[in-house]
Protein backbone atom coordinates (compact mmCIF):
# COMPACT_ATOMS: atom_id res chain seq x y z
CA UNK A 1 0.00 0.00 0.00
CA UNK A 2 1.69 3.28 -1.49
CA UNK A 3 0.66 6.18 0.88
CA UNK A 4 1.57 9.86 -0.33
CA UNK A 5 2.25 12.15 3.21
CA UNK A 6 1.12 15.29 1.40
CA UNK A 7 -2.05 17.50 1.17
CA UNK A 8 -0.93 18.86 -2.19
CA UNK A 9 -3.44 18.50 -5.15
CA UNK A 10 -0.39 18.82 -7.72
CA UNK A 11 1.35 15.94 -6.05
CA UNK A 12 -1.52 13.58 -6.21
CA UNK A 13 -2.36 14.67 -9.81
CA UNK A 14 1.44 13.70 -10.84
CA UNK A 15 1.52 10.17 -8.92
CA UNK A 16 -1.85 9.74 -10.95
CA UNK A 17 -1.23 10.13 -14.19
CA UNK A 18 1.77 8.11 -13.50
CA UNK A 19 -0.55 5.53 -12.62
CA UNK A 20 0.30 4.59 -9.67
CA UNK A 21 -2.54 3.71 -7.16
CA UNK A 22 -2.23 5.44 -3.31
CA UNK A 23 -3.75 7.02 -0.29
CA UNK A 24 -3.43 10.18 0.75
CA UNK A 25 -2.34 11.14 4.68
CA UNK A 26 -0.67 14.34 5.01
CA UNK A 27 1.69 14.88 7.54
CA UNK A 28 1.76 17.87 10.09
CA UNK A 29 5.31 18.88 10.88
CA UNK A 30 7.25 22.48 11.59
CA UNK A 31 8.74 23.19 8.20
CA UNK A 32 10.91 25.98 9.30
CA UNK A 33 14.98 25.38 8.32
CA UNK A 34 17.68 24.88 10.44
CA UNK A 35 19.93 27.96 10.75
CA UNK A 36 22.53 27.71 7.87
CA UNK A 37 20.82 24.69 6.67
CA UNK A 38 21.83 23.96 3.02
CA UNK A 39 18.45 24.04 0.83
CA UNK A 40 18.97 20.25 -0.23
CA UNK A 41 19.86 19.04 3.04
CA UNK A 42 16.62 21.37 3.96
CA UNK A 43 14.05 19.43 1.48
CA UNK A 44 15.69 15.83 1.87
CA UNK A 45 15.03 16.24 5.41
CA UNK A 46 11.75 17.55 5.73
CA UNK A 47 10.62 14.55 3.10
CA UNK A 48 12.22 12.06 5.10
CA UNK A 49 10.23 13.67 8.51
CA UNK A 50 6.93 13.83 7.15
CA UNK A 51 7.20 9.94 5.33
CA UNK A 52 8.59 8.92 9.20
CA UNK A 53 5.88 11.05 10.66
CA UNK A 54 2.69 9.29 8.58
CA UNK A 55 4.64 5.72 8.44
CA UNK A 56 4.66 5.91 12.62
CA UNK A 57 0.77 6.62 12.42
CA UNK A 58 0.12 3.94 10.55
CA UNK A 59 0.65 0.94 12.23
CA UNK A 60 1.07 -1.22 9.15
CA UNK A 61 4.05 -2.94 8.12
CA UNK A 62 2.90 -3.14 4.58
CA UNK A 63 2.85 0.29 3.86
CA UNK A 64 4.98 2.41 1.22
CA UNK A 65 4.75 5.92 2.83
CA UNK A 66 6.13 8.59 0.36
CA UNK A 67 7.11 12.08 1.53
CA UNK A 68 7.92 15.43 -0.32
CA UNK A 69 8.74 19.03 0.18
CA UNK A 70 9.88 21.61 -2.44
CA UNK A 71 11.19 24.92 -2.58
CA UNK A 72 12.53 27.38 -4.42
CA UNK A 73 16.86 28.43 -4.11
CA UNK A 74 17.64 32.21 -5.65
CA UNK A 75 21.16 32.26 -4.42
CA UNK A 76 21.19 30.13 -1.23
CA UNK A 77 17.81 31.80 -0.25
CA UNK A 78 14.65 29.43 0.24
CA UNK A 79 11.97 30.57 -1.11
CA UNK A 80 9.01 28.91 0.57
CA UNK A 81 5.33 29.86 0.05
CA UNK A 82 4.46 33.53 0.61
CA UNK A 83 2.82 34.75 3.72
CA UNK A 84 1.02 36.83 1.95
CA UNK A 85 0.61 39.20 -1.06
CA UNK A 86 3.55 41.60 -0.71
CA UNK A 87 5.57 38.47 0.30
CA UNK A 88 4.56 36.90 -3.02
CA UNK A 89 5.39 40.07 -5.35
CA UNK A 90 8.85 40.00 -3.59
CA UNK A 91 9.63 36.57 -4.22
CA UNK A 92 8.44 37.32 -7.84
CA UNK A 93 10.92 40.38 -7.90
CA UNK A 94 13.82 38.11 -6.90
CA UNK A 95 12.82 35.26 -9.83
CA UNK A 96 12.42 38.39 -12.52
CA UNK A 97 15.16 37.85 -15.58
CA UNK A 98 17.23 35.23 -13.88
CA UNK A 99 17.75 31.86 -13.15
CA UNK A 100 16.90 29.61 -10.12
CA UNK A 101 16.50 25.91 -9.05
CA UNK A 102 13.72 24.10 -7.86
CA UNK A 103 15.12 21.33 -5.71
CA UNK A 104 12.40 18.83 -4.09
CA UNK A 105 13.04 16.14 -1.74
CA UNK A 106 11.83 12.75 -1.94
CA UNK A 107 11.88 9.82 0.55
CA UNK A 108 10.23 6.26 1.02
CA UNK A 109 9.99 4.89 4.07
CA UNK A 110 8.81 1.51 4.82
CA UNK A 111 9.47 -1.55 7.52
CA UNK A 112 12.45 -2.37 5.43
CA UNK A 113 14.14 1.23 5.16
CA UNK A 114 13.72 4.76 4.95
CA UNK A 115 15.56 5.99 1.94
CA UNK A 116 15.75 9.76 0.98
CA UNK A 117 17.01 12.03 -1.70
CA UNK A 118 16.51 15.24 -4.16
CA UNK A 119 15.64 16.18 -7.62
CA UNK A 120 16.86 19.97 -8.79
CA UNK A 121 15.48 21.86 -11.83
CA UNK A 122 17.13 24.92 -13.35
CA UNK A 123 14.60 27.43 -14.26
CA UNK A 124 14.90 30.56 -16.29
CA UNK A 125 12.41 32.97 -15.67
CA UNK A 126 12.04 36.27 -17.73
CA UNK A 127 11.70 39.89 -17.06
CA UNK A 128 8.87 40.64 -15.42
CA UNK A 129 6.92 44.07 -14.80
CA UNK A 130 5.68 45.65 -11.65
CA UNK A 131 2.69 45.11 -13.48
CA UNK A 132 2.47 41.62 -13.96
CA UNK A 133 3.66 40.60 -10.80
CA UNK A 134 0.73 42.85 -9.51
CA UNK A 135 -1.73 41.12 -11.93
CA UNK A 136 -0.17 38.01 -11.09
CA UNK A 137 -0.52 38.03 -7.84
CA UNK A 138 -4.18 39.43 -7.84
CA UNK A 139 -4.98 35.49 -9.55
CA UNK A 140 -4.25 34.11 -6.08
CA UNK A 141 -2.48 31.09 -7.65
CA UNK A 142 0.77 32.10 -6.70
CA UNK A 143 -0.03 31.52 -2.82
CA UNK A 144 0.15 28.25 -2.01
CA UNK A 145 3.38 27.70 -3.77
CA UNK A 146 6.82 27.88 -2.77
CA UNK A 147 8.72 30.46 -4.93
CA UNK A 148 5.20 32.32 -5.75
CA UNK A 149 4.49 30.63 -8.73
CA UNK A 150 3.21 27.76 -10.74
CA UNK A 151 4.51 26.35 -14.32
CA UNK A 152 2.10 24.74 -14.99
CA UNK A 153 -0.06 27.70 -14.38
CA UNK A 154 0.03 31.24 -15.79
CA UNK A 155 3.58 31.73 -14.76
CA UNK A 156 4.64 29.29 -17.41
CA UNK A 157 4.23 32.67 -20.01
CA UNK A 158 7.34 33.77 -18.28
CA UNK A 159 9.84 30.56 -18.59
CA UNK A 160 10.82 30.08 -21.86
CA UNK A 161 13.01 27.32 -20.51
CA UNK A 162 13.92 24.62 -17.92
CA UNK A 163 16.83 22.15 -17.49
CA UNK A 164 15.96 19.33 -16.08
CA UNK A 165 12.76 17.03 -14.32
CA UNK A 166 9.53 19.80 -15.38
CA UNK A 167 7.54 17.33 -12.92
CA UNK A 168 10.20 18.26 -10.15
CA UNK A 169 9.24 22.10 -10.61
CA UNK A 170 5.51 20.79 -10.68
CA UNK A 171 6.01 19.41 -7.05
CA UNK A 172 6.98 15.58 -7.37
CA UNK A 173 9.89 14.26 -9.54
CA UNK A 174 7.98 11.16 -10.65
CA UNK A 175 10.97 9.33 -12.58
CA UNK A 176 12.63 9.42 -9.50
CA UNK A 177 9.84 8.65 -7.13
CA UNK A 178 9.46 5.43 -9.74
CA UNK A 179 13.22 4.49 -8.70
CA UNK A 180 12.74 4.82 -4.82
CA UNK A 181 9.62 2.43 -5.43
CA UNK A 182 11.47 0.26 -7.76
CA UNK A 183 14.93 -0.04 -5.54
CA UNK A 184 12.42 -0.44 -2.51
CA UNK A 185 10.67 -3.76 -4.54
CA UNK A 186 13.89 -5.55 -4.61
CA UNK A 187 14.78 -5.23 -0.66
CA UNK A 188 11.32 -6.67 0.52
CA UNK A 189 11.50 -10.44 1.49
CA UNK A 190 10.40 -12.85 -0.68
CA UNK A 191 6.61 -13.88 0.28
CA UNK A 192 6.89 -17.44 1.69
Amino acid sequence: MLVLASASPRRRELLTQAGFSFTVRPAHIPEDPFPDEDPIAYVTRLALEKAQAVYGQLGDASAQVLGADTTVIVDSHILGKPEDAADAARMLRMLSGRAHRVATGVALVTAFSSEATAEVTEVFFQPLTDAEIAGYVATGEPMDKAGAYAIQGQAARWIPRIEGCYFNVVGLPIARVAGLLNAEQGKAPEHQ
